[in-house]
């Protein structure tokens, strides 16, 4: 299981209830939060088969942006 973290665009309640379908069915994803706290809104995503490039496509069919931090 790998842990990535992603900037996103995700700001607040109303975003989540939009992304939170979409990331809840994508098989693959064990377990995803976001920090809205953060000013990055950091987007944490435990998954053991996902490449970081298919989470961020899956967020940006939810209408949100996401990046990968470095390490």
């Amino acid at each position: 299981m790998k842990s990535l973290k992603f900037k996103s665009n995700i700001n607040c309640s109303g975003c989540l209830s939009k992304v939170t379908p979409i990331l809840d069915k994508e098989e693959g994803i064990e377990n995803w939060e976001v920090d809205l706290q953060h000013d990055d809104r950091i987007l944490t995503v435990e998954t053991s088969q996902l490449s970081a490039e298919e989470i961020e496509n899956t967020v940006n069919k939810a209408g949100f942006k996401s990046s990968l931090m470095d390490s």
